[in-house]
């Protein structure tokens, strides 16, 4: 069995057992790790308010204004749902942590309501992303599409 297919395995069981939080959440989670990685430049550990930065700046950049709607889903409300999820990682060995590191790191660090609201989200989206593209008329089209339209 791959390292790969072994973690894949790990978190279902994870999912399966704690109930909390979809394998969707754990897998975002793992994404929100390397982009916090990416954010400060190096391959290192991360800390929590870091993990939590790239966290936030990812799921912005996936899901837009659906952010609130998709994470609800997965069971994630708030910073401290991140840190338990951190810690699952860290009791089935599939992250680290150091002794640093600690559960009370992730503790409202950011209010999720206002940091995924999609009221400033969606005000935020550019707006020549939003324009429906052209569509012909039925001058423009041919004899045989115009009846096929009617």
């Amino acid at each position: 069995m791959s390292e790969t297919t072994d973690a894949l395995q790990q978190l279902r069981n994870l999912v399966r057992t704690k109930r909390r939080f979809t394998l969707e959440a754990y897998l975002f989670l793992r994404e929100a790790l390397d982009y916090a990685q990416q954010l400060v430049k190096e391959k290192r550990h991360v800390s929590g308010t870091e993990l939590l930065e790239g966290y936030r700046q990812l799921a912005i950049d996936s899901f837009g204004p659906l952010c609130q709607i998709v994470l609800k889903e997965w069971g994630v409300r708030s910073t401290a749902h991140v840190g338990e999820m951190v810690f699952d990682l860290v009791d089935c060995e599939l992250l680290s942590k150091t002794e640093d590191d600690r559960l009370e790191d992730f503790q409202d660090v950011y209010d999720f309501e206002e940091a995924f609201d999609p009221a400033r989200l969606f005000a935020m989206l550019d707006a020549s992303c939003l324009t429906a593209p052209p569509r012909a008329t039925a001058r423009e089209l041919s004899g045989r599409e115009q009846s096929a339209i009617a």
